[in-house]
């Protein structure tokens, strides 16, 4: 199907918090493609069928269907790898600690392959004020969108419209939208849909409902330690 409006943005969707949001946000002004990108890690088959059945609600009734693209980390990290083994860094281990190596790289290059075959020409990602990641910069961003506009001989436009927010500000705006956040999933270990609770994104998760003042639906394994 080749949606090639104008008025189309590419979300990439991973049934995160902050990137479901997103989605109820682009969905406002645009027509939505969302992708999702699997590239081997761990957490993938839970995060999928998360979002399977966020896809299902009103707020993204409107999307487009889920495009499910593919391209393997299981050749570039060693198989010792947290991310593979699925035994992610502990509570409050620091961002720092949890950069997957191109991570963004990855994940716009595929996506803008798909663009220019679909003749979207804007892409929106969901990084958020303080990421600490060479490949979460403005300055990254705009680099990518030029040079993806040069190989493919297409238009690309890359933005990050949560960019100057916090994860507690996502969550208001979540709220402000209708977005089910209980089907949402920020985690690096989950199992049979719960979130484990002990990970470092289950630690921002749980803090961030707390700086919204906005009670957390989470359901956890293991009661995360505050």
């Amino acid at each position: 199907m080749r949606l090639g409006t104008s008025s189309t943005t590419a979300v990439l969707l991973s049934a995160g918090l902050d990137s479901a949001v997103l989605a109820a946000f682009e969905a406002r002004t645009s027509q939505v493609q969302p992708i999702y990108v699997s590239t081997g890690l761990a957490w993938e088959q839970e995060e999928l069928a998360a979002l399977e059945r966020l896809l299902a609600t009103r707020p993204f009734a409107s999307l487009a269907p889920l495009a499910r693209l593919t391209f393997t980390v299981r050749d570039l990290y060693p198989p010792t790898h947290w991310a593979l083994r699925g035994e992610p860094p502990a509570f409050d281990t620091p961002d720092e600690d949890v950069y997957l190596t191109g991570r963004n790289i990855i994940l716009i290059t595929k996506a803008s392959i798909f663009c220019a075959q679909q003749r979207i020409g804007r892409i929106a990602l969901g990084p958020l004020a303080g990421n600490p990641f060479p490949d979460a910069t403005p300055g990254f961003f705009a680099a990518m969108a030029r040079a993806m506009s040069l190989g493919l001989a297409h238009d690309i436009r890359i933005d990050t419209p949560f960019g100057s927010k916090d994860k507690s500000d996502v969550i208001a705006i979540g709220a402000e939208l209708g977005v089910p956040m209980e089907l949402t999933l920020s985690c690096m270990n989950p199992r049979d849909g719960l979130h484990c609770g002990m990970c470092s994104k289950c630690r921002e998760r749980r803090d961030a409902f707390n700086e919204a003042g906005i009670a957390d639906p989470t359901r956890y394994a293991v009661q995360p330690a505050r």
